[in-house]
């Protein structure tokens, strides 16, 4: 049974960072693709970003380029997501998601597994 299980969310000012973690349940080179979604109320859910776990080629929505990090440590199985200059508008219920379909571009897969969310809120 996969599990996903994240961590690391919480409350900051805006400005601050926080670093979320998502432990799966085997090898994450089981996955083709993992990735970090968020939803904030009365929104969709939205990738925020995203890697190929093997090929690596990370994507990374718009809004948080240049803030936002995702990163793999293969011997923990672990995905992290580092938050830098966190802004009120990330403030969402953030996801770990995982994939063994392959895609053209990660965004476009079909995440068919998910992880609880841990929450993130920033405020002003």
């Amino acid at each position: 049974q996969v599990q996903l299980v994240e961590s690391g969310g919480g409350s900051v000012q805006a400005g601050g960072s926080l670093r979320l973690s998502c432990v799966a349940s085997g090898s994450i080179y089981n996955y083709y693709y993992m990735g970090w979604y968020r939803q904030a109320p009365g929104k969709e859910r939205e990738v925020v970003a995203c890697i190929a776990i093997v090929a690596g080629r990370p994507y990374y929505a718009d809004s948080v380029k240049g803030r936002f990090t995702i990163s793999q440590e293969n011997a923990k199985d672990t995905l992290n997501l580092q938050m830098n200059s966190l802004k009120p508008e990330d403030t969402a219920m953030y996801y770990c998601a995982a994939t063994y379909a392959a895609a053209d571009y990660c965004y476009r897969a079909s995440f068919n597994f998910w992880g609880q969310g841990t929450q993130v809120t920033v405020s002003s």
